[in-house]
């Protein structure tokens, strides 16, 4: 699954907006988006082990309806922050028109207006993803309307009434701590330092809809390095 995913990537990049590409790396920069490096040996087990927490994931994304409510049991199981809470830090003047594809995907015209949501996903410290949200606001309440514009809960936890549904659009794999074909190479040795973990890991593209049916928000989510920002097992002792 993981390999056909990743054959979907350069569409994936193109699909998202530049300026949230240099948004991105902006808060990265400020933040630490990157795995703790040195917290991950550079051996052949721990790779694997960072694999399979990258694939378990995505899974738990790609089969759950709320991206946020994943993401706070993530931090939580991984004890990354106490409590395990997770806010949207919102981009001032996120105003980014709708693209066409997403007004498609949402089944409205140019005359319905979409609201763009752009935040920062945090558990304690970590910037676990960077997201885009379109969302069409006549498909919600008013009072769901207000704390979007004017609170940092994220979207999930705002919309969480609805009991709305997720379709994945694309899910892409942006890096594997696995070199490609490795299970059929030598193992290597176990070399000095950590692993070195990319700022961005995993893309995904959602619509959420309704109950019945109806389809209110689009998303672009970035998962960042720092969802590994914990220790591996300590294996010395065995």
């Amino acid at each position: 699954m993981m390999r056909g995913i990743g054959r979907r990537a350069e569409r994936g990049r193109r699909f998202l907006p530049p300026l949230f590409l240099l948004l991105g790396v902006a808060m990265l920069t400020a933040t630490g988006g990157k795995a703790m490096a040195a917290s991950w040996p550079d051996t052949p087990l721990s790779r694997m082990r960072m694999m399979a927490e990258i694939e378990a994931l995505q899974i738990a994304l790609l089969t759950r309806p709320s991206a946020t409510v994943t993401l706070e049991e993530w931090c939580a199981t991984h004890a990354m922050a106490s409590p395990a809470h997770v806010l949207a830090r919102q981009s001032p003047g996120a105003d980014a028109q709708a693209p066409a594809q997403v007004r498609a995907d949402l089944g409205v015209g140019p005359s319905v207006a979409i609201r763009h949501r752009r935040v920062a996903l945090t558990c304690g410290t970590h910037v676990l993803s960077l997201a885009d949200n379109w969302y069409v606001p006549s498909r919600l309440t008013d009072a769901m309307n207000d704390r979007l514009d004017h609170t940092d809960v994220p979207f999930g936890h705002v919309v969480a009434s609805l009991r709305f549904t997720r379709r994945t659009l694309e899910s892409t794999l942006l890096w594997s701590p696995l070199p490609a074909g490795w299970e059929h190479q030598p193992v290597d040795a176990a070399s000095s330092g950590g692993i070195q973990v990319p700022d961005e890991i995993l893309r995904n593209r959602a619509v959420l809809s309704r109950q019945d049916g109806q389809p209110f928000s689009e998303v672009i989510e970035t998962y960042t390095g720092a969802v590994l920002d914990f220790a591996p097992p300590d294996d010395s002792h065995r």
